[in-house]
C-alpha cells in the first residue's frame, strides 16, 4: 500500500480580477455547497468569477424537509440557495485582469487533510461516478488494470429493485472495480467489516450509500445507519448521493447531525450523516440516538478521520459506543489514501476487517500517458506551454507550480497571449477555491493555475492536460518527490476512464532525477517529449 497524503496550497496575490456576470450555475437540489458565498470575487484569482446572491431563506431544521425524486425524505439540512445577477448588470461583461504583485518565491506549506478532504468533497454536488463525465468507458473497462475495469452488472450484486431502479435512471449499468469488489462482501450475510480504498472519481461514496440502502429497513423508524463525515459540507454532500440512490424509497429518511441543527429526541430517521463532534454529542451529552439498532457504521475520508488530532478520540469514542450497544453494526472505512500507520491503527480497532487496496502500480492510471519536457528556465516552460497548446487539443488544462509567484508570472504572460485563466491564491477560502473551480468545470476559463490546491478533488471531464510546471516536492524535504501530490496531480485528467495526458516540466539536473524516481516508483516509463516535434505530439495524442 501507498501513503498518499495529499498537500494543498493555494497561489497567491490579492490583486483584482476579472468578473463575468453572466448565467448563475445550476441550483444545488440537496443542501447548499456554496451557501454564504455573496459577490464571490475570488479575492485575487484571474479569469473570471460569478457575482452571487442568496435570496432570504427561512431557518432549516428537522421541521423542513426535502422531497427529491418524488420519495426520499431529507430533514435537518441546509437552506437551498439560488444564485442571481446583480441588479443592472451586464451578464457578458469582461474586465481584463491587471497584473500580479510580487509574491514570495517560496514552496507553500501544505494544508491540513480536514480541509483537503472538504474540497475533495465541495465539487461533487451531483451523483457523479461514471455518468457525468459523459464519455464511453467500455475500452477502459476491456483493461483488468483499471480501477474501473468490471465484469458485472449491478443487477448480479442482487440491490434491492428500488436501487436498481435509480441505478438506471441515474444511467448507471456496471459497478467500478472498487464496486465489483466491496458491494458483494458489504451486502452479504453475516455482514463484513471493510477498510476500503480506491482512486477518487471511482466511487466509493456510491458504495457505501449502496450498501447503507441496502441494509436499512424503511419500516423501521429509528437509526440504523451512521455515516461520519470529517466536515459538514462533506456530510451534506454524501447526503445528495443518498438522495439521488433512494429516490425511489420513500419510507428513508435522512437526520443530519451538523451545526446548526439542534437535536430532539427521539431521532426517528433511519440514516444519521454528521461530523464527530456532533455525534458524541447526540450519543453522550443529548442522549436522542438510539445506538441499539445500528446495523451500518461508516466512516468517509476515514484517512483523516483517524489519524488527525481531535477527529481519533472522537471517531475512536462513537465506535466504541456502537459496537457496545448494537451487536449486529458492520464497520466501513473508505478513503483515496491511506498511510500504514493509518492502516494499522484500524486493524487494531476494528475487528476481523477485510481490507480491498490498489497495488502500486495501479495507482499511476494506466490510462495517462506520462512524459517529460527538458526546459533550462521559465522562458523555456512558457515556450513549451505555447508549444503544447499549439501541437495538441487542449479542451482544458490544470497546470501545477511550487511558488505562488510563477503561477502569477505564467499566468500574465497567458493572459497577455488571449488564453481564459484562473488562479488560485492563499488568501481564498475553501468556499471560494470552489467557486473558482466550479467556474472551470463550466468552461468560463480553460487553464487553470495552482500549487496543490487542485491535486485533489475535482471531477472535470473535459481536463486533457496536466502540466507540471514544478515537480512536486516533499515540503519537509524538497530534496525528494511527493509521490502522493504526484499521483493526485496527474488523476485530474484521465478522469472517470477517458484518456489523459501528464507532462513534467524538468528545468535541472535535480529535477530530471526526481521524475526518474517517480518513474521509478510506480513503475510506469516517462518518455521524454519534445514539445516542438508536431509528429511527436500527434503520436502522442492519437496513440
Amino acid at each position: 500500500m501507498i501513503k498518499m497524503t495529499v498537500i494543498i496550497r493555494r497561489i497567491g496575490y490579492k490583486g483584482p480580477v476579472s468578473s463575468f456576470n453572466g448565467a448563475p450555475p445550476p441550483q444545488h437540489t440537496f443542501g447548499a455547497s456554496m451557501a454564504g458565498i455573496a459577490n464571490a470575487n475570488m479575492n485575487g484569482g484571474y479569469g473570471y468569477s460569478y457575482a452571487m446572491q442568496p435570496p432570504p431563506q427561512p431557518a432549516f431544521g428537522r421541521g423542513q424537509p426535502f422531497v427529491a425524486g418524488g420519495g426520499f425524505r431529507g430533514r435537518g439540512g441546509p437552506p437551498n440557495f439560488q444564485y442571481q445577477h446583480p441588479p443592472g448588470s451586464n451578464p457578458y461583461k469582461y474586465v481584463a485582469p491587471k497584473p500580479p504583485p510580487a509574491s514570495p518565491d517560496v514552496m507553500e506549506k501544505p494544508m491540513g487533510p480536514e480541509e483537503v478532504a472538504l474540497l475533495n468533497k465541495f465539487l461533487h454536488k451531483k451523483v457523479d461516478l461514471m455518468q457525468n463525465s459523459g464519455i464511453d468507458v467500455s475500452l477502459d473497462r476491456s483493461d483488468p488494470r483499471s480501477p474501473l475495469h468490471s465484469i458485472r452488472s449491478f443487477r448480479d450484486l442482487r440491490l434491492r429493485p428500488e436501487l436498481l431502479e435509480a441505478l438506471n435512471v441515474l444511467g448507471f449499468t456496471q459497478p467500478s472495480k472498487i464496486q465489483e469488489f466491496a458491494l458483494p462482501l458489504l451486502i452479504m450475510e453475516p455482514p463484513t467489516n471493510i477498510i476500503a480504498q480506491s482512486q477518487s472519481g471511482t466511487g466509493k461514496t456510491a458504495t457505501f450509500v449502496l450498501t447503507m440502502l441496502s441494509r436499512v429497513d424503511p419500516s423501521k423508524k429509528y437509526p440504523q445507519c451512521l455515516c461520519l463525515a470529517p466536515t459538514y459540507e462533506l456530510a451534506i454532500q454524501i447526503g445528495d448521493v443518498v438522495a439521488k440512490m433512494a429516490q425511489f424509497l420513500p419510507d428513508v429518511a435522512v437526520h443530519y447531525a451538523v451545526r446548526g441543527v439542534k437535536p430532539s429526541a427521539p431521532i426517528t430517521e433511519q440514516i444519521i450523516i454528521g461530523t464527530p463532534g456532533k455525534l458524541v454529542d447526540y450519543l453522550t451529552k443529548y442522549n436522542c440516538l438510539d445506538a441499539s439498532h445500528i446495523c451500518c457504521l461508516v466512516l468517509d475520508e476515514a484517512d483523516v478521520m483517524i489519524n488527525q488530532a481531535g477527529y481519533t478520540q472522537q471517531s475512536t469514542q462513537i465506535y466504541n459506543i456502537i459496537e457496545e450497544a448494537s451487536p449486529i453494526v458492520q464497520t466501513m472505512l473508505f478513503s483515496a489514501t491511506y498511510g500504514e500507520d493509518v492502516v494499522k491503527f484500524a486493524m487494531q480497532l476494528i475487528k476481523n476487517a477485510v481490507t480491498v487496496t490498489l497495488k502500486r502500480e495501479d495507482q499511476s492510471l494506466p490510462n495517462i500517458k506520462q512524459y517529460f519536457v527538458e526546459c533550462p528556465g521559465r522562458d523555456a516552460k512558457y515556450q513549451a506551454v505555447v508549444e503544447l497548446y499549439s501541437g495538441l487539443t487542449i479542451a482544458s488544462c490544470v497546470i501545477f507550480t511550487h511558488t505562488r509567484r510563477s503561477a502569477s508570472w505564467l499566468a500574465e504572460r497567458m493572459i497577455e497571449k488571449g488564453h481564459l485563466v484562473g488562479v488560485l491564491h492563499g488568501e481564498m477560502s475553501v468556499e471560494e477555491r470552489a467557486a473558482s473551480i466550479e467556474q472551470f468545470k463550466e468552461g468560463i476559463f480553460k487553464v487553470l493555475i495552482t500549487t496543490n490546491v487542485c491535486a485533489r478533488g475535482i471531477d472535470v471531464s473535459q481536463v486533457t492536460i496536466v502540466i507540471n510546471y514544478d515537480p512536486p516536492l516533499l515540503y519537509e524535504n524538497p530534496s525528494e518527490p511527493d509521490y502522493d501530490t504526484y499521483l493526485h496531480r496527474i488523476g485530474r485528467t484521465g478522469r472517470f476512464g477517458k484518456a489523459g495526458i501528464a507532462i513534467n516540466f524538468v528545468d535541472s539536473r535535480e529535477a530530471l532525477a526526481i521524475i526518474k524516481k517517480i518513474e521509478a516508483f510506480f513503475g510506469k516509463p516517462i518518455p521524454k517529449l519534445d514539445p516542438s516535434d508536431l509528429e511527436q505530439l500527434e503520436a502522442v495524442e492519437n496513440g
